[in-house]
C-alpha cells in the first residue's frame, strides 16, 4: 500500500508539472509623476527587442512583454534606466520626472536583479567621478581606480538577497569583462582627453587582458563588456588581414567573423558588422559575397540582402533618387531637378551630429574654391521639424554657405530612404544629367574628393 501510494504521489506530481502552462512574459507596470510624455520606450541592449508602451493620464502603465530574459534598458525620452526581465516576473517601477536619480524605485517579484544594478549604476558614478576626468588619470592609478570599482561591486552582487547563484556568477565574470574592457579603451580615452596625440601604453599595462577566451557564448550574450573586447579582438585580427592581404578593412572584418567557429558569435559580429558598414562600403559585390559566405542566420540574411538589393539601384550610374520642393532657406523651395546642368555635391546632415560640423569648415573651403564652377553644393538637414529654428541658427551662426535645405520627413524622407542613409554625414556627388557618380563620395576633409572633383574636370 505504501508503495502504491508513493507511485500515485509521484504520478500526480509529473501530471500536475505537464499541466502547469509555461510562463513567457513578464509583467511591467508603475507610475510616472509629473510624466511629459504619454509613452516611454523598452529595448533590449542589442536593440533586437524594442516596445512603446503607453502611459495613462494618470501616469500609470502596465504591459505584458513577451521577453528572453535578460537587461532591458527604460527611456522616458529623457531619463533612461535598467531592468531585468525574466519570464514570470511581475515588476513595477515608480519615478518623478523632476527628480528622476533620487526617486526611482523597482518592486515586485523579480526586482531583486533590478534593483542591484540600480545600486551598481549609482556606485560606479559615485567612484569614477564627474564628468571625463577619470580618463586623464596616469596608468597606475586609472587601473587602481576600477580595479576598486570592480572589487566594490563584486561585494555589492556578492551581498545582494534575492539572487540566485547563477546570476552572480555570471554578473562577476562581467564585472571582471566590464575592468578588463576599461584597460583595453585606456589609450585612445587618455589620449584624447589628456591631449597626449603621441600617447602609447606601457609594456604589460594589457597583460590582463592574455588570458581571455574570445568564445563563451554565455558570457558573449548576458555581458555587453565582454561582446565588446570580442570585437575588438576579431577586429584587430581584421586589420593585419587588410594589410597582408590587400582588401578593405570592412571586408576583412566579414572574412574573419565568418570564420569563427561559435555561430552565434559569428553571426552577430557579421550582422552589426554589415547592418550599416553595407551602407558604406566601396565594394558592394565583394562585401554581399563575404557577408552571405559567412551568416548562417536567416533573419540577418534577409535584411542584408534586402539592403544589398536595394543599394544597387543608388550605384554608379543609376539616376539619382529626387528630393523635391524642400525648403530653401534663402526663400522658396528647392528640388533636385532645378539644379540639372551642373554636378550636384550633397551634404546630409543634421545640426546635432558632432562629425557632421567638424565637416563644416572644410565644406566651406572646398565651396569658395569651386565657387562660380560647374558645381552646386547642398547642404540637405535632416532635423526634425521641431529643430527648425536651430537649423537657421546654425546657418547664420556657422555662415553656412551654398544651398541650404530642409528634408521634408528627417530620417524618414523619401530621398533619405532610397539611398538607405543609416548615418550622417553622408555625402553624394550627383553628375550634370542627375545620374549618380558616388553614392559614398568623399567627405570635404579627405583629400580624395579633390581628387575626384579634378579627375571629372569641374571647372
Amino acid at each position: 500500500m505504501r508503495k502504491l501510494l508513493m507511485l500515485l504521489a509521484v504520478a500526480t506530481t509529473i501530471v500536475s508539472c505537464k499541466n502547469e502552462p509555461q510562463v513567457d512574459y513578464a509583467i511591467l507596470s508603475g507610475t510616472i509623476v509629473n510624466k511629459s510624455t504619454d509613452d516611454f520606450t523598452i529595448n533590449s541592449l542589442d536593440r533586437s527587442f524594442k516596445k512603446v508602451i503607453d502611459v495613462a493620464t494618470d501616469g500609470s502603465f502596465i504591459d505584458t512583454l513577451k521577453i528572453d530574459a535578460g537587461t532591458y534598458m527604460l527611456y522616458d525620452g529623457k531619463n533612461f534606466t535598467q531592468v531585468y526581465l525574466d519570464h514570470g516576473n511581475s515588476i513595477a517601477v515608480k519615478f518623478d520626472v523632476k527628480d528622476f536619480d533620487n526617486t526611482l524605485t523597482f518592486s515586485g517579484n523579480g526586482a531583486e536583479i533590478s534593483n542591484y544594478l540600480l545600486a551598481k549604476a549609482n556606485k560606479q558614478k559615485e567612484m569614477m567621478g564627474e564628468g571625463t576626468t577619470v580618463y586623464e588619470l596616469e596608468e597606475a592609478d586609472y587601473k587602481a581606480k576600477f580595479n576598486s570599482i570592480k572589487t566594490t561591486v563584486e561585494e555589492m552582487i556578492g551581498s545582494s538577497e534575492g539572487i540566485s547563484e547563477a546570476y552572480k556568477s555570471i554578473e562577476k565574470r562581467s564585472l571582471n569583462y566590464s575592468y578588463l574592457n576599461k584597460l583595453n579603451i585606456y589609450k585612445s580615452y587618455h589620449s584624447y582627453y589628456a591631449k597626449k596625440s603621441d600617447f602609447e601604453v606601457s609594456e604589460g599595462f594589457l597583460s590582463e587582458l592574455d588570458g581571455i577566451s574570445y568564445d563563451s557564448e554565455a558570457d558573449y550574450t548576458f555581458s555587453q563588456d565582454y561582446k565588446n573586447l570580442v570585437s575588438t579582438h576579431y577586429r584587430k585580427i581584421a586589420s593585419e588581414m587588410a594589410k597582408t592581404d590587400s582588401i578593405a578593412q570592412d571586408i576583412a572584418i566579414l572574412k574573419v567573423a565568418g570564420a569563427i567557429t561559435n555561430e552565434t558569435i559569428k553571426n552577430s559580429l557579421l550582422y552589426d558588422s554589415a547592418k550599416y558598414d553595407v551602407t558604406y562600403t566601396s565594394n558592394l559585390e565583394d562585401f554581399y559575397q563575404a557577408f552571405m559566405a559567412g551568416s548562417t542566420n536567416d533573419t540577418h540574411i534577409k535584411e542584408i540582402t534586402e539592403s544589398y538589393n536595394k543599394l544597387k539601384t543608388v550605384a554608379k550610374g543609376q539616376t539619382s533618387p529626387k528630393f523635391v520642393n524642400y525648403e530653401n532657406y534663402a526663400g522658396g523651395t528647392t528640388s533636385l531637378d532645378d539644379l540639372k546642368g551642373k554636378y550636384v555635391y550633397i551634404d546630409v546632415w543634421a545640426t546635432w551630429c558632432g562629425p557632421c560640423k567638424r565637416e563644416i569648415p572644410f565644406l566651406k573651403e572646398v565651396e569658395s574654391n569651386y565657387h562660380g564652377k560647374n558645381i552646386e553644393f547642398v547642404s540637405l538637414s535632416i532635423d526634425k521639424e521641431k529643430d527648425h529654428s536651430a537649423w537657421q541658427k546654425m546657418i547664420v551662426d556657422k555662415e553656412l554657405g551654398g544651398i541650404q535645405v530642409f528634408a521634408d520627413n528627417d530620417w524618414n524622407s523619401k530621398f533619405v530612404q532610397d539611398y538607405l542613409i543609416k548615418g550622417i554625414p553622408r555625402f553624394i556627388l550627383v553628375d550634370p544629367n542627375g545620374d549618380i557618380v558616388n553614392s559614398n563620395a568623399p567627405r570635404p576633409s579627405e583629400n580624395e574628393l579633390v581628387e575626384l572633383f579634378e579627375e571629372l574636370d569641374i571647372k
